[in-house]
């Protein structure tokens, strides 16, 4: 199946990211051709997806860890200056007439092959001691007071939604695989619909959601209320992404009617996610997490890790567990899951706050332009039509409306919309 990728010029180009040199970006075609565009051809939009592809390709081809080299010694003064010391000494110590200094002659001549081996030895020492580069903590702060994250720990909470979602690990992040779609309910209760539906997207591979293995503290925590309004903050452990509490807007989406009974709704690209804490996630299982930071500390429910109710909260909406590791947790009132974001992160340059994001991040791609809001519309019904389309009903006063939508496997979408005066329209998009 291959991506389909849209230029500034409006033109749209289909193939597989390949590789990337000197900001010339190769996609692969079914054939097996290799086409190229410069990454400033491409529209904003997949500039941005296309910019972290590139990244994280870099970043798989890079050594993560610290690593052991030995000192060059013409590279080491310290070296240098030993090495002359040294032979300095021995010339000295084998042409000057020792009669002069050392009264017992006889003794020191027997002893002086000795102390020259000696000090010799105690030379290769110096010169062979290993030097340890240690890269700074991904987050550029301080974590010796974090433990990092064991890769079974997060193996538990993501296991429930097996197989629909899949994981693996690097030595830096814990990468979560979906398509975006939930194994619950969707849409039903929004009283306040942006015509948007939701779509399987590709969070995998390169594009997968990244949780940080090794969190570290923020200098100051990075507020929601004036950041990060666009992005997620969190992955919740059924590979669904969650959002500010506010929308792009500043607005609070559950307060406003945004979103479903499950705390979720549809952006502009059709991508499903909560905006609200997905508290139904841990109701089986409510000792373990129901998302992930991407800060890369855990989010759990209304009661803490040991079983007890949940302790009173911080402003970054967690504290301090009885592990000594900083947690968030879940509430049914704003700010719902973060308040600031404890945990340092890396902030994307080309989104100025409030609309700045965290990377890595995964990203969605549409299959149509986005709609306009429809006002007074409540959906009162989605359902699945077969294993690739769905149905949803809304209601206007005592009228209803329709969308019926589907695709193939080679991404083409058709969407068919019946509004309350009966009036139906059918378009095809192909992604």
């Amino acid at each position: 199946m291959l991506n389909q990728w849209e230029l500034k010029d409006g033109k749209i180009v289909k193939g597989n990211f390949s590789f990337s040199i000197n900001k010339e970006v190769y996609l692969e075609q079914y054939n097996g051709k290799i086409i190229s565009y410069t990454l400033g051809q491409f529209s904003n939009q997949d500039q941005l997806f296309l910019k972290e592809k590139i990244r994280r390709a870099a970043q798989f081809n890079q050594q993560p860890f610290a690593f052991t080299k030995s000192t060059p010694i013409n590279k080491n003064p310290s070296i240098i200056l030993l090495t002359i010391l040294l032979i300095g000494f021995v010339f000295l110590l084998y042409q000057i007439p020792t009669e002069r200094f050392i009264p017992s002659t006889t003794l020191f001549q027997h002893l002086r092959p000795i102390i020259a081996g000696s000090f010799v030895l105690i030379y290769i020492i110096a010169c062979t001691k290993k030097e340890t580069t240690t890269p700074s903590n991904i987050n550029n702060n301080s974590s010796s007071s974090i433990p990092k994250t064991r890769i079974t720990f997060l193996d538990s909470a993501f296991q429930l939604y097996k197989p629909a979602i899949s994981t693996n690990s690097d030595n830096t992040y814990y990468y979560v695989a979906g398509n975006g779609i939930p194994t619950h309910g969707m849409m039903i209760g929004i009283t306040s619909w942006q015509q948007q539906v939701p779509i399987p997207q590709a969070y995998t591979g390169s594009n997968s959601w990244s949780i940080p293995l090794q969190p570290s503290y923020a200098t100051t925590p990075l507020s929601t209320k004036s950041n990060l309004m666009k992005g997620a903050v969190a992955i919740a452990i059924n590979g669904i992404p969650i959002f500010n509490a506010l929308n792009n807007r500043g607005e609070d989406s559950y307060a406003i009617g945004e979103l479903d009974n499950w705390g979720g709704h549809c952006g502009r690209a059709d991508d499903y996610h909560y905006h609200a804490a997905p508290m139904h996630l841990n109701e089986s299982t409510p000792k373990l997490p129901i998302a992930i930071g991407l800060d890369g500390f855990s989010v759990y429910g209304s009661k803490e890790p040991n079983g007890n109710m949940m302790n009173a909260l911080d402003t970054c909406h967690g504290h301090i567990g009885d592990d000594g590791i900083y947690h968030y947790h879940g509430t049914s009132t704003y700010p719902y899951v973060i308040g600031a974001m404890k945990g340092k992160v890396n902030l994307d340059p080309s989104t100025p706050a409030p609309e700045n994001q965290i990377l890595p991040q995964a990203f969605a791609k549409a299959a149509r332009p986005a709609l306009t809001p429809l006002k007074g519309a409540v959906i009162t019904d989605f359902k699945a039509n077969g294993s690739n389309g769905y149905n949803l009903t809304y209601k206007i006063g005592t009228k209803f409306g329709y969308v019926n939508y589907s695709w193939d496997a080679n991404n083409k979408f058709t969407y068919t919309l019946i509004d309350t005066a009966g009036v139906s329209t059918t378009t095809t998009y192909q992604r």
